[in-house]
């Protein structure tokens, strides 16, 4: 992990070409929970780095007991708070009130170096962002009633600038029935033989309520040397030229995403965007990839 001392030169060299309402980039990178591995996950601080990269973040939204809707990962505290009590540890953000879950402080994931932070609430995230309509911001959700979210989300209208993801059609078309001007990332991992199964499906429906679609791949090392990418070129091909022909963006999550290298060979694919770990090392590929 790199302390944020180590991160300062890369804004400096990214600020003049971040986007901005007026002239967004031609792509799109999500940052995965907000900044990827670059801050403290799903804060505040990591959203808003996230936006200044030129990225989309992501936040994973879950519900305190009192109904506050928030930016978590975790089913526990175990691993992102600081200092968790052995009563905590266990616990998570269903079991605690927002006035409890306030007085945590998360980051312990960054380790030292870094500054904790405390849980933001999605009200005061999409607060931020309705100045700004070039931010925008992907909602994974954990553990949050969807009507509600729908609710706050057009109470702070910044509808157009949130997109929905989920591994389920139903919340995907749900969602869309609610706010018809946002938009849906639907993504899906698994072998090859279960994608083809699930194409076949979405296929039946016309892709109805789907904006976006994002599949997860990865690097093989193959006993002989080399390696080869999962699911395969040829699927990855094929999937690039439907999508584009329907007008989907199609999205790749590749694990353990910090070479160069993979991204370049993912695009030769017809991938057309990318959600990352790593926005730094994304940004830099995909600014060469669109350079005029």
């Amino acid at each position: 992990m790199r302390p944020f001392s180590l991160i300062l030169p890369l804004l400096c060299l990214l600020t003049p070409v971040v986007a901005s309402a007026e002239a967004p980039p031609p792509f799109i990178v999500q940052s995965h929970r907000g900044a990827g591995v670059l801050a403290p996950e799903n804060t505040l601080e990591a959203f808003e780095l996230g936006w200044k990269l030129g990225t989309i973040p992501e936040a994973d939204l879950r519900t305190t007991t009192d109904g506050v809707l928030v930016a978590f990962h975790d089913a526990t505290f175990a691993r992102v708070v600081k200092d968790v009590s052995p009563e905590l540890k266990n616990k998570g953000v269903k079991d605690v009130s927002f006035g409890e879950l306030s007085k945590l402080e998360v980051g312990a994931e960054m380790g030292t170096g870094f500054q904790t932070r405390k849980v933001s609430r999605m009200a005061e995230i999409f607060d931020v962002m309705r100045p700004h309509p070039e931010r925008r911001l992907y909602l994974d959700i954990k553990q949050v009633n969807l009507s509600q979210l729908a609710e706050l989300v057009k109470e702070k209208g910044v509808g157009p600038q949130v997109i929905l993801a989920s591994t389920d059609l139903k919340i995907i078309r749900e969602w869309k029935s609610l706010l018809p001007d946002s938009s849906t990332l639907l993504w899906m991992g698994g072998t090859e033989e279960k994608l083809r199964e699930r194409f076949v499906e979405l296929r039946q429906s016309d892709f109805a309520g789907v904006t976006q679609l994002q599949i997860h791949t990865k690097q093989v090392k193959q006993p002989e040397g080399g390696s080869s990418i999962q699911p395969s070129e040829a699927f990855l091909r094929e999937t690039g030229q439907e999508l584009k022909a329907r007008k989907i963006l199609f999205q790749s999550l590749p694990w353990g995403g910090s070479d160069e290298a993979v991204y370049r060979q993912l695009l030769d694919l017809g991938v057309q965007s990318f959600a990352t770990d790593h926005p730094e090392v994304t940004m830099k590929v995909m600014r060469e990839h669109w350079k005029p």
